[in-house]
């Protein structure tokens, strides 16, 4: 099963793909694409652009046809699409919408990671919280336009971790 954590930033995605790897270790977890491709000598810009969100996208695009069947996204395309359209709005974002509704179709689970109220992590001014907001917004709006089977979790990562297995179980058990 090919599982994406998606949310915005600093909502536990990364913490959370981790701890389901702990729990799925015969899984590949593929890193988020800021970090990959920061490994490899990308400088991203201070301010966000779109064409830092654009080569992540196109990174994490790529990344999605990998040929294994078990793994875990930290990050998934239709992530970096709601960066690009927040950033850049729809003109920005329409070049890919193709490539990311066909990424989607390689998903068998979306793993939502919204803000909750209270937010729990907090977003400081130098991390872009309007921007943070925004993609949340999005991405809880666009999660019901893929045919693909969707989690919302929340709590502390304990419960978002259940949560998760236990609809892995029932899709495994299906």
């Amino acid at each position: 099963m090919k599982i994406a954590i998606t949310g915005a930033h600093l909502v536990g995605k990364t913490t959370l793909a981790e701890k389901l790897h702990e729990s799925l270790r015969d899984y590949i977890h593929m890193p988020e694409p800021y970090l990959e491709l920061e490994e490899k000598g990308y400088l991203f810009s201070e301010m966000p652009t779109v064409e830092d969100f654009s080569i992540q996208l196109d990174h994490a695009i790529e990344n999605s046809s990998i040929d294994e069947p078990d793994v875990i996204f930290d990050r998934c395309p239709l992530d970096l699409l709601a960066y690009v359209y927040v950033i850049g709005g729809s003109e920005a974002s329409k070049n890919f919408y193709m490539k990311v509704r066909e990424a989607m179709t390689e998903i068998d689970l979306f793993v939502l990671v919204p803000i909750e109220t209270p937010d729990l992590i907090g977003c400081p001014e130098n991390e872009f919280p309007d921007l943070r907001k925004k993609v949340n917004d999005l991405l809880e709006e666009w999660m019901e336009d893929f045919d693909v089977e969707t989690i919302t979790v929340t709590g502390t990562l304990a419960e978002r971790e259940n949560q998760v297995l236990r609809r892995f179980l029932e899709l495994e058990g299906e």
